[in-house]
């Protein structure tokens, strides 16, 4: 069986923290979001390629961030786009990867930003025993936040509803971009698309899907994050954290308040400071300066700021202009 994580996107929600990194490389705790990933793909015996998807702009931060790393299965497969308006979708972006690979057997095909607490191998074992279409699906608890996804409805395991992104969702559980196909199914990827089916969301083909092949899903409880916002890759470090706080051992730290949830990293510079969920990257100058549910990038140096529901970008310099 082979593997595909969709790592193609330009995360411009995460502006400008992920202006010019991938927002797979975000960290979470020790790890990045990706790690956690490669990790459990790694691990699981049914997997024996991992195809890394993703752009020419990012292919040699991926290429660097592998040849550092002790992986044995991930490979890159780099799609031809430099920029958001240049992206086939990524239903098209899969076809065209599938094509290019000559991939020719079962396949996963999971999104490089899910942070979930199953394992893949009960996952894949679930595909294996219905061998059919098979995605992961979670109760986000809230139709605000369904509205956002694929919403599943289900007799059992097998989906017998699936809308994509609907404005009023009929339910709270939802597709979490992670699917298995059997080899047999890969070929309707262009059958969906030469009907017109949007290329751009996943969950198209699935709710194109699900009437023409029996489809099922592997329900999930437990915590899962879609990293692709400032509020929900917060919300994937404080689930990391767990209420605590992680320092870094070179980080400087003089009269600084550190409450929960706080990821400050190597050589932060942090002066009459206080932090609640917040991340703060390398080398970070802080002065006189609070930083509530935000994330403060590399280099920056901040003086003087009530910083709130905030991104700063990396090497921004913001002096507080009532001090000389």
């Amino acid at each position: 069986m082979k593997a595909v994580v969709l790592a193609g996107g330009y995360a411009t929600r995460l502006w400008p923290i992920t202006r010019h990194r991938p927002k797979m490389f975000l960290p979470l705790g020790e790890r990045t979001v990706i790690d956690r990933l490669y990790t459990e793909l790694e691990a699981a015996d049914r997997l024996d390629t991992v195809y890394v998807s993703t752009n020419e702009r990012f292919a040699p931060d991926f290429e660097a961030h592998l040849a550092d790393r002790p992986y044995e299965k991930p490979q890159l497969s780099i799609e031809e786009t430099r920029e958001e308006g240049e992206k086939f979708g990524v239903v098209g972006a899969l076809e065209e990867l599938i094509d290019r690979e000559g991939i020719d057997d079962d396949l996963l095909v999971i999104a490089g930003d899910n942070v979930f607490d199953f394992a893949i191998e009960s996952f894949l074992a679930f595909f294996d025993r219905r061998d059919a279409p098979t995605i992961a699906a979670y109760d986000v608890g809230e139709p605000e936040r369904a509205g956002g996804y694929g919403v599943v409805e289900l007799e059992g395991d097998r989906v017998v509803d699936f809308v994509e992104k609907p404005d009023d969702p009929p339910g709270t559980r939802v597709s979490i971009g992670c699917y298995a196909f059997p080899r047999e199914t890969l070929s309707l990827l262009s059958t969906c698309l030469e009907a017109g089916n949007d290329p751009d969301e996943p969950g198209r083909f699935v709710e194109w899907l699900y009437d023409r092949e029996p489809t099922y899903a592997y329900a999930f409880d437990g915590a899962w994050f879609d990293v692709g916002t400032r509020e929900s890759y917060l919300d994937a470090v404080s689930w990391r954290l767990g209420g605590d706080s992680l320092v870094a051992d070179s980080a400087s730290l003089e009269t600084v308040a550190v409450g929960s949830n706080v990821h400050v990293m190597a050589e932060a510079s942090l002066v009459d400071a206080e932090l609640e969920r917040a991340v703060i990257f390398p080398e970070v100058t802080l002065a006189g300066t609070t930083v509530r549910r935000s994330i403060v990038d590399e280099g920056a140096t901040l003086e003087g700021l009530d910083l709130a529901d905030a991104m700063v970008g990396a090497h921004t310099r913001i002096p507080d202009g009532s001090r000389e």
